[in-house]
């Protein structure tokens, strides 16, 4: 308002008054330096003004607080902080405060939103102190953004795991990620939790629904935890020459591990044994004890009545080996060995021989 006033005095004092270029140019100087420091004063005001404010506040460290600028890192946790840098343009408080956003944890995407509504919210505050309404905007949106520490991750999952037919629900507040995920009539809803220290603790995993088959159902679970717990947890056995453990994001993994590997495989994968569908075509529906699904380790299904059929059959060196991948076959139903294998295999042959014979010898 004031360098309106200002400008306005000018033209009509100079149309009145002087022709002269000189005196207006000598005029204008005055009114450039009264303008200066005007700025001068407001910005020192101000900045005494954050030195006192900043002292009290947590999880905020003051880096610099000069007439150029100020700087700010907002620490959250560990993985959830960045730095703030506001900069004074030279017609401010008149104009906006320039914003500029850093991070070594948080995703670029996900600056490049926030500095965009940044931008915007400065705007709000023309003809008045800034700098302290940006961090206080700042703070709040990392404090309401619960999820913003693995924001890349949902990212992913929504462009790259998800179909049109599949969910997914984020709810900040409580810091979880709801997906429903479905391949044919088949389909996983399950709830993941991201912890307040997250990525140094594993996310969490609840399934709410589903309607595979429950031996499936634990497995998904089961290996879906393993995989976050590696993330976070160094190995048991460590090799030499491997450099110091870190732990990275779970969530990931863990989606990737529950729709690319589970919902979105299973329902289309076929028994390596017969060629026919494992999955009954309209779940829940019923199935024999024969047509039962047996799992892998290498995590491709059977038949049970299949894979019962081909694991008594020679040849048994080396252990039998998964016809779809060529990975030796490991299940708890089957733990002999090749050695005992082959020594029942034998044994029944004999059998068989014998009853043969009988039966010859009767006929």
């Amino acid at each position: 308002m004031l360098c309106f006033s200002l400008c306005l005095f000018l033209r009509k004092f100079n149309r009145q008054h002087y022709n002269g270029s000189s005196m207006k140019d000598k005029l204008l100087r005055r009114i450039t330096i009264t303008m200066a420091k005007d700025r001068d004063k407001f910005i020192a005001d101000e900045l005494k003004e954050i030195r006192n404010q900043c002292e009290g506040l947590e999880g905020i460290q003051l880096v610099t607080c000069v007439p150029d600028a100020v700087a700010m890192i907002i620490k959250k946790t560990d993985f959830k902080q960045l730095k703030l840098r506001l900069m004074f343009p030279s017609h401010y408080p008149n104009e906006p405060i320039i914003s500029e956003l850093n991070s070594k944890t948080l995703s670029e995407k996900l600056l490049d939103g926030l500095q965009k509504v940044c931008d915007d919210e400065c705007k709000k505050f023309i003809g008045n102190v800034q700098v302290m309404k940006m961090l206080h905007f700042v703070n709040k949106f990392l404090e309401d953004h619960k999820l913003c520490v693995c924001s890349s991750e949902i990212a992913y999952v929504k462009k790259e795991l998800l179909k049109d037919c599949d969910e997914v629900k984020l709810r900040q507040k409580t810091s979880q990620i709801i997906i429903k995920a479905q391949q044919e009539k088949y389909f996983l809803n399950f709830k993941l939790t991201i912890p307040e220290d997250y990525p140094k603790t594993q996310v969490q995993l609840e399934i709410i629904d589903h309607n595979f088959p429950e031996l499936l159902k634990v497995n998904f679970e089961a290996q879906a935890v393993e995989y976050a717990r590696q993330c976070v947890q160094p190995p048991l056995r460590k090799k030499p020459g491997d450099p110091p453990f870190q732990p990275k994001p779970s969530m990931l993994p863990v989606c990737k591990y529950l729709i690319g590997e589970c919902v979105k495989n299973y329902p289309l994968q076929k028994c390596p044994m017969c060629f026919c569908y494992v999955l009954p075509q309209n779940p829940p529906e019923e199935v024999s004890k024969e047509k039962q699904v047996e799992r892998v380790y290498c995590g491709h299904l059977y038949h049970h009545s299949c894979l019962a059929a081909y694991m008594k059959k020679p040849p048994f060196i080396g252990g039998k080996k998964c016809p779809a991948c060529g990975k030796r076959i490991f299940h708890e139903k089957w733990k002999i060995t090749p050695e005992l294998a082959e020594a029942r295999w034998a044994h029944k042959q004999a059998r068989d021989r014998e009853l043969e014979e009988v039966k010859d010898f009767m006929a």
